[in-house]
């Protein structure tokens, strides 16, 4: 799986306009929380989608907690740790958070 790390609040938009072509997800994770590397760790696992079906940003929100709240009113969805978002046409079409979050409820969706 290759992050691509979400670090400015800018790349929302270039997230928007990706999401028009290819589904972006975001997974919003918490450096200080064991549910979310476990989360993380079982995505990373169990990821088997290419990067022309889905482009996955990571997002530390400890150190970028601006723009995970800009994700959240943004996207309309509200703010959980650990997170996902699936993004098509510049709307979040998806999202699961703690445990809920599965690689075959993703591809479900794509």
């Amino acid at each position: 799986m290759n992050w691509y790390n979400l670090t400015d609040i800018q790349q929302l938009e270039t997230i928007k306009a990706e999401s028009e072509n290819t589904s972006v997800l975001i997974f919003k994770h918490s450096t200080r929380c064991s549910i979310s590397s476990m989360a993380k760790n079982r995505l990373e696992r169990a990821w088997n989608i290419s990067e022309e079906k889905i482009k996955p940003y990571y997002l530390d929100l400890i150190a970028y907690r601006e723009i995970s709240n800009k994700i959240a009113s943004e996207f309309g969805v509200e703010h959980q740790s650990p997170q996902v978002l699936l993004i098509e046409k510049g709307m979040s079409v998806y999202d699961a958070s703690h445990n809920l979050i599965s690689v075959n409820d993703i591809e479900d969706v794509i």
